[in-house]
C-alpha cells in the first residue's frame, strides 16, 4: 500500500525487494555495505524528489539520498527506510561562450567530464568516473585542477536543492547566501540538491602523470625531498606520493594538468636521486579523471582514516615510516599523500563551510580487500596505522570521514564553522530528516509529525 502510494505521485520508478533492478540500485562502491531499504525512490524530475521527501516525511521513514554510492561506510543507503535514488537525474548542459555548466544531481564525474572536454573545458572533480558530482562537490571536492582553479564547491555558482519541507530553493551569493556558503563544503545536511551550475576554466585536453620509486630505506630523504619540491610547484602540478601495502617501495611524483608546453615549466625531480622505476605518462584529461576506476571497484570491500597535515615535518615523516611497520600476515592500508595549496588556501576561510584552506597535504591510510573474514583485521590496521599521525594533524576531509560519528564531524569543521552550520540546520531541517550523512545535528531537534 506504501509502495503503491508513493508511486502514484512519481515519474520515476518505486522498487521494493525483490523487483528486477532492486539490488543494483541499493548496491554501493564498498562490498562491505549490505542494506536493504524498504523502498527505493528512483527520481527522474524535481517533481519526483519532492515527493519522494513529503511521503517519506508523512509515512514515517528514514530518508537516505544515493547518487554515486562513494561513501565509505554506505551513507545514504537507509534499512528499511526510502532511499531517494538520484541516478536517472544525470543530465549535464554545457555552454561554452558562458564557460557554464548545469549538472543534474544524480550526475557521475565521468559525464561531467566527457561533456566539458568536448569544449576544452573542465571544472574540479575527483579521479574516479563514477562518483557522484553531488556528494563529491557538497563535502568539498578535491581534484587535479584544484591547486589551479580552487575546489569544486568553489566553482559552484548557484545550487537547487529540495528542502525537508519538499520546497525548492535556489542558494547563490545574491540569494539565500548563507545556504550557499553551508552548501560549499557542509554535505548533504540541508536538503538535496538536484543541479548544480559550474564555472568552467580552458585546461586543454592533455595531462602528464610522473612517477618514480625509490626503496623503502630511502624512504626518508625521498619524501623529504619530494616535499620540498613540491613547496616549489607551479599550480598545475599536484605532487602526490604513496607507500603501496605490497611494494617495499616508496612511490612519489606529481600530476600535471595542461599543455606541458604552456605556462610554467614541468618540475624536474633530478634531486630526488637515481629510481628504481620511472614512469611518464600522457594520456587525456578524461583518461585521467577515470584513472583510477577499478574493473573489480563495487566487488571490493573498503575502509579509509584520513588527515589534513598543516606540514609533513621531520617527526612526521618518521612516524609515518614507523606505521608501515608490516604485522605477520600482511594487510596494511596504502599510504597516499597529495599536495593542498594554491588556490585552495587563497579562498578566505570565512567565505565557505569547507575548512583547513592551509593544508599543505592530504594524507589518507586506505584499505580494499575481498574476504570477509579479514574485516576487523583490516579495519584495526587502518585505524592503527593513520594514528600514528594524529598528534601531526589538524582536522580532515568530510569525504574521507568513515566511522568516527560526531567526533569525526568535529574534527572536520572548527567550533565557528559548525556552530554555523547548526544554525543552518536549525533553519533548513530542524527535524533532522537528512541525517544519514556526516550528519550536523540540529540545536533542539524538533519533534517529528506522528504518522
Amino acid at each position: 500500500m506504501i509502495r503503491e502510494r508513493l508511486a502514484k505521485t512519481l515519474d520515476g520508478d518505486v522498487l521494493a525487494a525483490g523487483d528486477p533492478g532492486y539490488d543494483t540500485a541499493r548496491t554501493v562502491w564498498n562490498a562491505m555495505v549490505d542494506r536493504r531499504p524498504r523502498l527505493i525512490a528512483r527520481c527522474r524530475t524535481v517533481a519526483d524528489v519532492r515527493a519522494a521527501v513529503r511521503a517519506a516525511r508523512d509515512l514515517g521513514l528514514e530518508v537516505g539520498v544515493r547518487c554515486g554510492g562513494h561513501s565509505v561506510v554506505g551513507l545514504g543507503i537507509p534499512d528499511d527506510g526510502l532511499m531517494i535514488d538520484l541516478t536517472p537525474m544525470g543530465a549535464v548542459r554545457v555552454d561554452p561562450i558562458q564557460k557554464r555548466a548545469w549538472v543534474q544531481g544524480g550526475a557521475l564525474l565521468g559525464a561531467l567530464d566527457r561533456a566539458t572536454q568536448a569544449h576544452g573545458l573542465a571544472t574540479t572533480a575527483g579521479n574516479v568516473s563514477h562518483t557522484g558530482v553531488g556528494g563529491l562537490t557538497l563535502g568539498g571536492g578535491m581534484g587535479w585542477l584544484a591547486r589551479q582553479y580552487g575546489l569544486s564547491c568553489d566553482n559552484v555558482v548557484a545550487f537547487e536543492m529540495v528542502t525537508a519541507d519538499g520546497d525548492v530553493v535556489r542558494a547563490s551569493q545574491t540569494e539565500n547566501a548563507d545556504l550557499y556558503w553551508g552548501l560549499r563544503g557542509g554535505g548533504g545536511n540541508f536538503g538535496v540538491v538536484t543541479e548544480f551550475e559550474f564555472r568552467l576554466h580552458e585546461v586543454g585536453t592533455t595531462a602528464r602523470i610522473t612517477e618514480l620509486s625509490f626503496p623503502i630505506d630511502a624512504a626518508g630523504s625521498v619524501l623529504r625531498t619530494w616535499r620540498d619540491l613540491s613547496a616549489e610547484a607551479p599550480r598545475q602540478a599536484t605532487f602526490t606520493a604513496g607507500l603501496p601495502s605490497d611494494q617495499n617501495v616508496v612511490a612519489v611524483g606529481f600530476v600535471w594538468v595542461g599543455h606541458p608546453a604552456a605556462g610554467q615549466a614541468v618540475p624536474s625531480m633530478k634531486a630526488l636521486g637515481r629510481p628504481l622505476t620511472e614512469r611518464v605518462v600522457e594520456l587525456s584529461y578524461v583518461d585521467l579523471q577515470r584513472i583510477d576506476d577499478t574493473p573489480q571497484g563495487h566487488a571490493l570491500r573498503r575502509y579509509w582514516k584520513g588527515h589534513y597535515l598543516r606540514e609533513l615535518s621531520e617527526d612526521a615523516i618518521e612516524a609515518l615510516l614507523q606505521s608501515r611497520r608490516e604485522p605477520p600476515g600482511g594487510g596494511l592500508p596504502n599510504i597516499g599523500l597529495q599536495a593542498y595549496g594554491g588556490a585552495i588556501a587563497e579562498v578566505p576561510e570565512q567565505d565557505t563551510a569547507f575548512a583547513f584552506r592551509d593544508t599543505s597535504f592530504e594524507y589518507v591510510a586506505a584499505s580494499r580487500w575481498t574476504d570477509p573474514a579479514e574485516d576487523d583485521r583490516r579495519i584495526t590496521l587502518a585505524r592503527r596505522t593513520a594514528a600514528a599521525l594524529d598528534a601531526f594533524a589538524q582536522g580532515q576531509y568530510v569525504n574521507t570521514l568513515s566511522d568516527e560519528g560526531a567526533a569525526g564531524v568535529r574534527r572536520a569543521y572548527p567550533p565557528e564553522k559548525l556552530a554555523r552550520l547548526t544554525a543552518l540546520k536549525d533553519k533548513y531541517d530542524p527535524q533532522n530528516v537528512f541525517h544519514l550523512n556526516n550528519n550536523i545535528r540540529p540545536s533542539e531537534p524538533a519533534r517529528r509529525p506522528q504518522t
